[in-house]
């Protein structure tokens, strides 16, 4: 919904300061993570630079400071009174500078760029002038061969064009008598107002060393949102500081673009998020991208030992007087590639803050003298007020902008899980109890039956329970889904991350805080030899206008899959769907791109609500992501 694809937006309560606070407490744990090679990159437009240099020098150090790369990000000016900026910028700050890696990258020569200042032509010697076409023209810049110092063995006269030159008083040659011949002999000396100079050609060196200024970077290919990066700039920094195998971290995933770019150039990589948006589309990017497959170093080891790259010869004065081979620079950017395979995107896992194991009090515990104990309270969290507070200002947010509001919440007469009972202002008005999860925790499934039992016991009785909560165990979803009670109603609902930031949440958010999940309509088909078909119709969402149960269609649905032997812990997908209209194009770019390597019909097949028929265990899982990111998990007994 268009609401939510406000993902990427400012959240700030106290502005700069609330701001500073969050990058803060990330780069400390950025610093514990990093091996002692490491480097952190943060991209920070010009109004903030400063600030966060000053907490960087803190957390890093200023001996540990690298460079602050300048990139282009904007072609027109934006015709506001004053100079105008066109560029963002990205603090480098290593682990330690004693140990940190680094890899030269080279960027092509654009032309002359007004460096290169003669040209041969003929056996002739010109300077460049405005006028001059300079196609096949061989491009050289004068360098002064007296060296900055003074050695004694490079100290003689020259016998050049039958004349004789000598070097500056107090300085030398940069090269001995022999090596001086070498560069005579090899038309790499010219003289101009009685002085000797090195022809440094254009072509002695066909690149050039990137520097911290990086002017060709404007725009991002299939940009989505204004904050998303360039996925050139992410490579550039990924690319000087590490090597295939090693591990790359970005604690903002955004739309995927480390993640994307992390694989294509063979590096393990991790990221996350608390916008379900970024991730569900982070997953469509990394399922339906296809990648160059790179020559490996050495093939039996993996690609831990690198890749097979393009090299580029570097003539240097050194070389020529010493009559050597010139050096070869490594492009680290330009991998050879094995043009009879195409890769794909590996194996990855989609993880969830992990919820600690705690014991009830009222279990049975065999205490030892060693142990340490936690001991549960009932109620979710001494947060609750706050989110009770909230959720009568903004009410709950229901398909297609509608809302549940309410016209009081009493925590009065709350109970151990039922935390509050609600009215809803709309008519009829409908009693609500409400549950909350814990703070830093998924709901679990002792939760969800201890709040209904307790619900059963509260008079008078409700109309609706809600169960709210910043994450579901699969099995407390599927229990709140499933549960018949006659006329009552039972429903999830999603509390939106920003109730977590404490100061630096924004006290006007709009009506973002809390969501109605809606129950997956999942039907399952038994075909031939064993096998069965799943679909999906949708979501059957809560209608807050009517009170009533309004089924949904394939338009909810941005993404589902299919575990066909779940354990009870964690979703391994055999199949994964993209329905929603612009997702479902990556697999038709997947199948072209792939061409004869995979059965289109069944590719098509992935773009639809109905699965390809397998073979079960005794339970599969279905989950299933809504265009708000917000999932559902299925659990079936077959």
């Amino acid at each position: 919904e268009p609401e939510m694809l406000k993902a990427f937006r400012d959240t700030w309560e106290l502005g700069i300061h609330s701001y500073l606070a969050h990058i803060r407490d990330r780069m400390l744990l950025a610093k514990d993570l990093l091996s002692e090679s490491g480097s952190v990159f943060v991209q920070i437009s010009h109004t903030n630079l400063h600030y966060i240099r000053q907490i960087l020098d803190d957390i890093f150090g200023s001996e540990n400071y690298i460079s602050t790369i300048h990139f282009r990000t904007k072609k027109m000016p934006l015709n506001k009174k004053g100079i105008d900026t066109i560029n963002d910028n990205i603090i480098w700050y290593s682990k330690s500078k004693t140990y940190f890696k680094y890899n030269q990258l080279f960027i092509p020569k654009l032309g002359a760029d007004g460096f290169f200042t003669y040209y041969e032509e003929k056996n002739e010697i010109k300077k460049i002038k405005n006028t001059d076409n300079l196609t096949d023209k061989k491009l050289f810049l004068p360098l002064n061969i007296n060296s900055s110092g003074l050695t004694e063995s490079c100290v003689f006269d020259v016998k050049f064009n039958n004349r004789i030159y000598s070097p500056r008083k107090g300085h030398s040659w940069m090269t001995n008598k022999a090596g001086m011949e070498q560069l005579i002999t090899s038309n790499r000396i010219f003289a101009s107002d009685n002085v000797l100079y090195y022809k440094l050609y254009y072509d002695d060196f066909p690149v050039k060393s990137l520097t911290n200024m990086w002017e060709d970077t404007m725009g991002a290919l299939g940009k989505i949102y204004a904050v998303q990066t360039s996925s050139e700039v992410i490579k550039r920094c990924m690319l000087m500081t590490t090597d295939p195998g090693d591990l790359v971290l970005d604690i903002t995933c955004g739309s995927g673009t480390t993640a994307y770019v992390a694989e294509q150039w063979g590096r393990r990589w991790m990221t996350c998020d608390s916008s379900r948006i970024a991730l569900t589309l982070a997953k469509q990017r990394l399922l339906t991208t296809t990648f160059d497959y790179y020559q490996l170093a050495h093939p039996t080891q993996g690609v831990d030992s690198g890749f097979k790259y393009k090299t580029v010869p570097h003539i240097t004065l050194g070389a020529i007087a010493n009559n050597e081979p010139p050096a070869q620079e490594t492009l680290y950017d330009q991998p050879l590639v094995d043009t009879r395979r195409v890769r794909i995107t590996g194996p990855f896992t989609v993880e969830a803050v992990p919820a600690p194991v705690v014991k009830n009090a009222a279990d049975d515990i065999d205490l030892k003298s060693t142990d340490v104990v936690l001991i549960e309270h009932t109620k979710a969290t001494t947060r609750s007020d706050e989110w009770i507070s909230e959720l009568l200002r903004v009410g709950v947010r229901g398909k297609g902008g509608d809302k549940m509001n309410f016209l009081s919440i009493s925590t009065e007469s709350a109970y151990d899980f039922i935390q509050a009972i609600g009215i809803t202002k709309e008519e009829p008005n409908k009693r609500v109890f409400i549950c909350f999860g814990p703070e830093h925790a998924p709901l679990e499934q002792r939760i969800v039956a201890e709040a209904l039992e307790e619900a059963g016991s509260i008079k008078p009785s409700c109309d609706i329970v809600l169960f709210c909560a910043f994450a579901f165990e699969e099995e407390a979803a599927k229990d709140i889904d499933e549960t018949k009670w006659p006329g009552k109603q039972l429903w999830k609902v999603q509390m939106n991350m920003d109730l977590q930031t404490e100061d630096l949440k924004k006290g006007n958010r709009s009506n973002e805080s809390f969501w109605f999940i809606g129950q997956p309509d999942v039907k399952v088909k038994a075909v031939a030899d064993g096998k069965i078909e799943v679909s999906v119709d949708g979501f059957d969402y809560y209608d807050p206008k009517t009170g009533d149960v309004r089924s949904g269609n394939a338009n909810d649905i941005a993404m589902w899959m299919i575990d066909p032997d779940y354990d009870g812990r964690a979703v391994f997908p055999s199949q994964i769907f993209l329905p929603l209209s612009g997702a479902k194009d990556g697999w038709t770019s997947l199948a072209k791109n792939l061409r004869a390597e995979i059965d289109e019909d069944k590719i098509e097949m992935y773009a639809g609500t109905k699965s390809i028929a397998f073979k079960p265990g005794k339970r599969i899982a279905v989950k299933i992501i809504d265009n708000r990111g917000i999932e559902s998990l299925k659990i079936i007994k077959i």
